[in-house]
């Protein structure tokens, strides 16, 4: 992965921060991400992130792993080794929807959070760049991309303006990687795409 250049601004009301993503978007700025210390409720709307897709996969899981139980049980005491339980009939329906619901409910769990670390990004492993460390404490940091069309000045005046603090431009590794946070300079050093300080 490349790095970029970003522009950081804190914001330490969530009453300042709805406000800002606004006119940031209306600005035509683009918002690469914005970090907070907990969830905030309709921030992914303010900020025009489409509706999650989890629950689809999660669907999605579960209908596998209700194909996987029922097909398995099919193959094993209908084809493969017919048994003959109580004069029940080789393909029992009716009693085998307790390891039916058992697997739906484990495959879609477990899918779902794959899915989900997948797409954040996390595992025990992997390291991504923190844009400021106080977003996981006490303070809300927007991270907006600046490209060719504008100026660092404007932007940094623009995030001032509307209630942003400590503004910076800062690089930053989009993507993840193997490591410790300690030697995070280390990690990236080797990337010839990193500007110089």
């Amino acid at each position: 992965m490349a790095v970029k250049k970003f522009i950081t601004g804190n914001f330490y009301d969530e009453e300042v921060l709805f406000p800002a993503v606004k006119k940031v978007r209306r600005a035509g700025f683009k918002i690469h991400d914005v970090f907070t210390p907990f969830p905030i409720h309709g921030l992914d709307k303010a900020m025009g992130l489409r509706d999650t897709s989890l629950h689809t996969a999660g669907f999605i899981y579960g209908i596998t792993g209700t194909a996987t139980a029922v097909g398995f049980i099919t193959w094993a005491l209908a084809v493969d080794w017919q048994l003959n339980f109580g004069g029940k009939p080789f393909f029992s329906l009716p009693a085998w929807i307790p390891i039916t619901f058992e697997l739906t409910v484990l495959f879609a769990a477990v899918g779902m959070v794959l899915t989900f670390c997948y797409l954040c990004q996390i595992a025990p492993f992997v390291k991504k760049d923190h844009f400021n460390l106080r977003s996981t404490d006490d303070t809300f940091v927007m991270a907006l991309e600046v490209g060719d069309k504008s100026s660092d000045d404007e932007v940094i005046a623009f995030l001032n303006s509307i209630g942003a603090k400590d503004v910076m431009v800062t690089y930053k590794e989009t993507g993840w990687w193997l490591g410790r946070y300690d030697k995070d300079d280390t990690a990236r050093i080797h990337r010839k795409d990193i500007p110089a300080h």
